[in-house]
């Protein structure tokens, strides 16, 4: 991506007091333009590339069994996964941690170009850079050998490292309002990951990064039999606390991590109910964490401290800062949400997928395309079951919704316009699909008045998708997404559009990074729905900002694109050799 040379990497704005204000700014600032890319270094500084693999050292690593793909816990169908009751769930043992961490952070393959190696991991990054770390909280349980505590996950390794020693009794305490077998996973951002490459814009696709692991990790525990929810009333402070990036002495001289959220993981209910143990009582799910248990946890002792990333950052993006000070979530919320009924989906609403493979198998062979052929379509019948994937059912209680949609708390943000290419029995052209189907005339109202609006033919009635304009949309998908020919070679590429100012408005700063959690989590979804199809997707960070609203009349900022996305037939590069994920292991 080329950009213009900074500057200066200090903002000399003024900054309002307001941070709604300031995270508007930021976005507003790094948008990408005709005439001008957001302020990046200009080049890429391959002596000082990060580290993608962060460790702490000083910490005791422990080795989780690197399972063989037929080993135990075998992996479900794709089909069961987002069925409630059809995947068995599994006790939490170092087998099961140890197939969790895989499929959701872990390593899928390397790839080789002459002396060159690098990873490939199972939750997407913008650019391979991989700023988002993982770290789970253990409770005393029987069959687990891993001691209570906070654990590092580290990938290349596959092992986790213990951070801290937290009191037995406490963790319990902590996790007493949680269904019987629950535990916590936490993610981290190394917002210098993404801003070395990306410059003033790394902050977005960090927090895409950070739904995309959502996504993976929400997937992964599926395939266990586990059930997972965003604990999305804690504040972030509590956040830094538990995961220690609060701890100024650990990361001393080296890059720091942003704490970004906490989700619980407990077993599904329908195996708790007729498993031997009695479960423990819980009707209402608390969002939240109490405040004095979470420092009661935070007293440690903790372990071992940070790598070094880069020997030398060169420039160092302030406004990257000051968008993460403006956005951090400040107040803890006491929001609830009932348990009870929460695996009962109506039968009609579940859509089978069209692959016999099994679960890890997809998540596994999961690529983002560089190149596609420029002719593979895709039937009415698959493209309509790829977007039903993506509806998260917002008139139901968060738990009542299809997985992974039952992950986050709140109703849908983001819409997406889709430019159709190669979809037989539709016709090519600018189509619309409101995720929220009470949304649909605040997005009408948001946009050009003289679009069509004409419901898609052959469309399900669960889908809200709408015809807006008409004819071969392919070279306009690619101008938008910064020249390049992905979006327009593709079957279909999309825009995710967000409800933008107006949810700023009214929940506050702290929703910016959420409305991006949002985009990679839908992105994730249509990684792995494309690879069932038996196609490709890929997601795309660089676009012009301004002309990709101008497409459909949006003026102001009631409607923001912060994500695109495309599928189509994968053009492969033969240049590359593919090795196994951990053939590494097999010579330290």
């Amino acid at each position: 991506m080329t950009s213009e040379q900074p500057s200066a990497a200090t903002s000399t704005e003024p900054l309002s007091a307001d941070p709604v204000d300031r995270v508007i700014a930021y976005h507003v600032r790094t948008k990408h333009h005709f005439n001008r890319y957001a302020r990046s270094l200009g080049y890429l500084d391959w002596a000082n590339q990060p580290n993608p693999f962060r460790r702490f050292e000083g910490a005791e690593l422990v080795r989780l069994p690197l399972l063989k793909p037929d080993d135990e816990p075998r992996s479900p169908s794709y089909n069961a996964i987002d069925r409630p009751g059809a995947v068995p769930a599994q006790p939490l043992t170092n087998r099961t941690i140890s197939r969790f961490f895989e499929l959701a952070l872990g390593l899928s393959a390397w790839k080789k170009a002459g002396e060159s190696e690098w990873a490939l991991r199972n939750n997407p990054s913008s650019g391979n850079l991989h700023p988002t770390e993982g770290y789970a909280l253990l409770p005393p349980t029987e069959g687990l050998d891993l001691k209570p505590g906070l654990y590092h996950y580290a990938p290349r390794e596959h092992a986790v490292e213990l951070r801290a020693d937290f009191s037995p009794a406490v963790i319990l305490r902590l996790l007493a309002p949680f269904p019987s077998g629950a535990f916590l996973f936490g993610l981290t951002s190394v917002h210098w990951r993404e801003a070395w490459k990306y410059g003033e814009r790394a902050f977005r696709y960090c927090n895409h990064d950070v739904g995309h692991a959502i996504g993976s990790a929400r997937i992964a525990a599926a395939t266990l039999g586990w059930k997972m929810a965003l604990l999305d009333g804690v504040d972030q402070n509590q956040i830094a606390r538990i995961l220690g990036t609060h701890r100024v002495d650990d990361f001393s001289g080296v890059e720091s991590e942003h704490p970004d959220c906490l989700a619980v993981i407990w077993p599904a209910e329908e195996a708790v109910r007729t498993s031997a143990r009695a479960p423990r009582e819980v009707q209402d799910f608390p969002l939240f964490l109490d405040e004095a248990v979470v420092t009661g946890v935070a007293v440690g002792p903790w372990h071992g401290k940070a790598n070094e990333l880069s020997r030398e950052h060169g420039v160092h993006w302030d406004v990257i800062d000051q968008v993460a000070e403006a956005s951090w979530k400040t107040r803890v919320e006491h929001s609830i949400v009932p348990l009870s009924g929460s695996s009962i989906v109506p039968a009609e609403t579940l859509r089978a997928s069209r692959t016999t493979g099994d679960a890890a198998a997809i998540i596994r062979q999961r690529r983002s395309a560089v190149s596609f052929d420029a002719r593979t379509s895709l039937s009415a019948a698959t493209f309509f079951h790829i977007l039903q994937r993506v509806m998260p059912h917002a008139e139901r209680p968060q738990l009542q919704r299809p997985m992974p949609w039952d992950v986050l708390p709140w109703t849908p943000a983001i819409h997406l316009m889709l430019f159709v290419h190669r979809v037989e029995g539709l016709e090519a052209g600018l189509y619309m699909l409101a995720r929220d189907s009470n949304k649909l005339p605040f997005l009408q109202q948001s946009m050009n008045p003289e679009l069509e609006w004409t419901p898609a033919p052959g469309c399900p009635e669960d889908l809200a998708l709408f015809w807006l304009l008409q004819g071969n949309a392919q070279r306009l998908a690619a101008q938008v997404s910064c020249q390049q020919s992905i979006a327009g070679d593709s079957a279909f590429s999309l825009g995710m559009l967000a409800e933008f100012e107006g949810r700023l408005r009214q929940g506050g700063a702290w929703w910016y990074p959420r409305l991006f959690w949002e985009t990679g989590l839908l992105g994730q979804v249509l990684y792995l729905e494309a690879e069932a199809a038996g196609v490709r997707g890929t997601g795309i960070g660089c676009f012009f900002d301004d002309p990709v609203h101008e497409v459909v009349g949006i003026k102001d900022l009631s409607i923001q694109s912060l994500y695109h996305f495309t599928v189509g037939g994968p053009v492969d590069d033969q240049r590359l050799m593919t090795l196994p994920p951990y053939y590494h292991l097999q010579h330290e």
